[in-house]
């Protein structure tokens, strides 16, 4: 390949051109941005970024994601306030479209990176409601919060929702979360653990209004919003909104492309759709039926891409686990694994009603996924190994047999053997005595 293109110059973006350099490509390499800023960090907008007064508050240069230096040693075009337009997978053509002019680059390979956007409410603007996506959109959300704006409607109590809460009971403003689902994050953490998070909510002084959707906005007469009207009529005053209702995968661009959409582009567990000189990675990617929204997956999933890119074929897939977290009113919430709907959910370790605990989701005497609230160190062990099982043959660890100290070894990913037996008498308190012949899928924690 001589040229390679990618198309999304965010996080995604950004970590694959450093692997297709890293990987030996000396070609042309060509980075597309919509936005005219060089790569920044999204997850510090719904948290210090909105919290934080000049002149003390963080800027844009705080969220840079490369210096200079590593920019020129990438030896990339970068064309930014540039949207891709249109792809012809036949003619091996990106079409460009920077504002003013329109026209059509020539590309061996391409990596699609372009993320996704906010979804909006139904209806014409209104001033005073916000998404939060971009740094323009922090920056203009940050400027109200801090002009005296007392009353914040938040409609959507899933991550963002959450996390922009948060930042405004920081403030001291009046807040109330509007939440469709029963409770706030339970199609992510399931019922139980999601009670939790509706509790963080209320112990901050923040209105929590679940299992009920929003009809609409109203507004004041000159275009300003002043209510929330919610499915039952009722309205809620408001002098700001922010709208977390989730986002689509930008593919609006790829209509027409031949390739297949399907929330996002479809792909193999590789990245690598049905054009082999076309990848994808990032909020984007429907990666062997599974899109993830994390930081880490777009962190992850470029450099299998781009290795698949340059071998022509899938050679790599991704084995990552999934995995994220959220600070919320001063607390970390961790959560690594898959999660499934029929999962039952253990506390190994601390107290949920300290706000400090260790939980583990179990599916037929297997652990799914891991959760942690303000455990950072005992999460990061059980990560490490949920990462090592997820990649080896014999699956996901088995669930631990008790809490540690109680005997059995916590963790074990195997049900039964040598390695998962109690301590053997004068054998180390964190790990058991060597076993004469060790089962094959035996892991010790």
């Amino acid at each position: 390949m001589r040229t390679v293109t990618v198309v999304g110059a965010s996080l995604a973006g950004l970590y694959a051109a450093r692997a297709l350099r890293a990987e030996g490509f000396d070609g042309r390499l060509v980075i597309v941005g919509a936005e005219y800023r060089r790569p920044y960090d999204r997850p510090p907008l719904s948290k210090t970024f909105l919290t934080q007064r000049p002149p003390s508050a963080m800027e844009l240069a705080d969220l840079r994601l490369s210096d200079r230096e590593e920019e020129d040693g990438l030896a990339a075009e970068w064309h930014l306030g540039t949207r891709a337009t249109a792809l012809d997978t036949a003619g091996r053509t990106v079409t460009l479209d920077d504002g003013r002019t329109t026209r059509r680059l020539r590309t061996d390979g391409l990596v699609i990176a372009t993320g996704a956007a906010p979804r909006t409410l139904p209806g014409p603007p209104l001033a005073g409601v916000h998404v939060l996506r971009t740094y323009d959109d922090a920056r203009a959300l940050r400027a109200a919060l801090h002009d005296g704006t007392p009353r914040v409607v938040v409609i959507g109590g899933g991550f963002i929702g959450a996390e922009a809460a948060s930042s405004c009971a920081a403030l001291g403003l009046q807040v109330t979360v509007v939440e469709a689902a029963p409770l706030p994050l339970m199609p992510q953490l399931g019922p139980d653990l999601a009670r939790i998070c509706a509790e963080l909510h209320a112990d901050h002084g923040v209105r929590l209004l679940c299992g009920t959707g929003v009809n609409g906005l109203r507004d004041d007469g000159t275009g300003r919003v002043r209510a929330v009207e919610l499915a039952d009529g009722r309205l809620l005053d408001a002098d700001l909104v922010i709208v977390g209702i989730g986002v689509r995968p930008a593919t609006g661009w790829l209509t027409g492309s031949g390739l297949h959409l399907d929330d996002g582009v479809t792909c193999d567990a590789g990245g690598v759709t049905s054009v082999p000189q076309v990848v994808a990675a990032g909020d984007v990617a429907r990666c062997a039926g599974v899109r993830t929204e994390h930081w880490t997956s777009a962190t992850e999933q470029p450099g299998t891409a781009v290795r698949n890119l340059l071998a022509g074929t899938t050679v790599a897939r991704h084995t990552a686990l999934p995995y994220f977290w959220s600070d919320q009113y001063g607390t970390r919430i961790q959560l690594a694994g898959r999660r499934g709907p029929q999962d039952t959910v253990r506390i190994v370790e601390g107290d949920p009603g300290d706000r400090s605990f260790l939980a583990v989701y179990e599916r037929d005497g297997r652990i799914t996924a891991a959760l942690a609230v303000d455990r950072p160190r005992p999460f990061m062990r059980l990560r490490r190994r949920l990462v090592a099982d997820a990649a080896a043959p014999c699956g996901p660890p088995a669930a631990p047999a008790a809490a540690p100290g109680a005997g059995a070894w916590p963790y074990c990913s195997a049900a039964s053997g040598p390695r998962c037996a109690a301590p053997t008498p004068g054998a180390s308190p964190r790990r058991p005595a060597p076993p004469t012949s060790r089962p094959p899928c035996s892991r010790p924690y």
